[in-house]
């Protein structure tokens, strides 16, 4: 796959991720609302460490810089 993620991109998932996780830790988040973020946690995870949103590709859009 195209990598289609530039550092900020990736770094700002990473932190919304490692929030959400911090927030579930200490029992602010539960229940349904929990499960949601956590498996978006867990896609803006893989998609940080892929390098590539899948969402991004039907639009054509990339927060990459070019080379």
């Amino acid at each position: 796959m195209v990598k289609n993620m530039g550092s900020l991109d990736r770094g700002l998932r990473v932190a919304v991720a490692v929030l959400i996780a911090i927030l579930y830790v200490t029992g602010v988040l539960s229940g349904t609302v929990a499960l949601v973020l956590g498996v978006l946690a867990v896609i803006f995870i893989a998609t940080s460490f892929i390098g590539t949103c899948p969402l991004y590709l039907p639009f054509g859009l990339s927060t990459r810089r070019s080379r």
